[in-house]
């Protein structure tokens, strides 16, 4: 029996293997949620403003609404912002995932996030007037720090330094202090893209995130 082989069920099939990977990517799922919470908080923010920042914007006392350690992760104070974190996630998340499993992606993000956020919030509150913070931009940067961190590349030239791994760790936090400070400008939360960068780049070292 012979059969003819049909060019467009091959692009049917290749269509659903693409749509199905797309649904399964971690970084696709992220950046899905970042649209959902933000569509939330316009439609809270439309009825109250107040109501909005106390149900997304991480502020201390932090004991006083613990759930904005989460969800100020995934918020965005306006579309630029909103835009900024995604265009980097989608550069740097798709390139991540290849070595991990979702969940380790997602608890990592999510985790990440979280300690870059806190971490703005009491090193502010030390140093002077305590800063509220919302943003994807800790754990986003946590993602760049990872990637490269622990790509081979980064491998290879660390081999070729004649540094103690003590030193290596002190290499790559001083690249945490530039790559932030190229960050710099009015609002930008710099302890909180340190904090991520840093804690990326030591996951990085120790694969971390390596299903």
């Amino acid at each position: 029996m012979s059969y003819r082989y049909d060019d467009s069920e091959a692009a049917e099939r290749e269509s659903s293997e693409s749509s199905g990977w797309l649904v399964g990517s971690p970084t696709v799922q992220t950046l899905a949620v970042f649209l959902v919470v933000f569509a939330v908080q316009q439609a809270v923010g439309f009825v109250s403003q107040r109501l909005a920042f106390g149900l997304f914007v991480l502020a201390p006392p932090i004991s006083v609404r613990p759930w904005t350690l989460l969800a100020s992760v995934y918020a965005h104070a306006s579309v630029p912002h909103l835009v900024s974190n995604a265009v980097v996630l989608l550069l740097v998340g798709f390139a991540v995932e290849r070595v991990t499993t979702a969940w380790r992606y997602h608890v990592f993000f999510a985790g990440v996030g979280m300690a870059a956020g806190l971490a703005q919030v009491v090193v502010s509150g030390l140093v002077g007037g305590a800063t509220a913070v919302l943003g994807a931009s800790g754990a986003v940067f946590g993602l760049v720090g990872y990637l490269l961190a622990g790509n081979p590349v980064t491998d290879t030239v660390l081999r070729w330094l004649p540094l103690s791994g003590r030193a290596r760790i002190a290499l790559l936090l001083v690249l945490a202090v530039g790559v932030t400070m190229l960050t710099a400008g009015p609002g930008v939360a710099l302890v909180a893209h340190f904090a991520g960068f840093a804690l990326g780049l030591l996951a990085g070292r120790v694969r971390l995130l390596r299903a």
